[in-house]
């Protein structure tokens, strides 16, 4: 479910306020760009058409996370870039750190997998 503008900033800045971990999602290099601005503690970037497909932004689109990782790197603030969308095993998390991304925003790779719990466990030594 996608915000305005103007929602993002005053949220952003009202839990920031409140002193709370703030997770944004983008769907491309130019939201990531726009908003890593407002220094969120995490932006996400998720491309919609991957978002519980199964097919991960880590293997369809490589340069998406590496060009994200450039862009919040030029804000030269605290925010970190996690990634997103299709993400379903160890080695999907494993691609997403080697391209930059500090970590996972993950649903239904967890939600869908027949056991949760391992998948949990391959996703974290993923990413040691």
């Amino acid at each position: 479910h996608r915000i305005s503008e103007k929602e993002i900033i005053s949220l952003i800045k009202r839990l920031q306020k409140l002193k709370l971990k703030t997770v944004l999602c983008v769907k491309n290099v130019n939201e990531a760009k726009k908003y890593t601005k407002l220094n969120p503690t995490f932006i996400a970037i998720e491309p919609p058409e991957l978002i519980g497909t199964g097919r991960a932004i880590s293997t369809e689109k490589p340069a998406l996370i590496t060009n994200a990782v450039q862009a919040v790197k030029l804000a030269k603030n605290s925010t970190k870039l996690l990634c997103g969308a299709g993400i379903v095993s160890g080695h999907d998390v494993a691609r997403a750190k080697e391209l930059g991304s500090k970590g996972i925003l993950v649903a239904s790779g967890i939600v869908k997998a027949k056991n949760w719990e391992k998948i949990i466990g391959e996703f974290s030594r993923a990413l040691i």
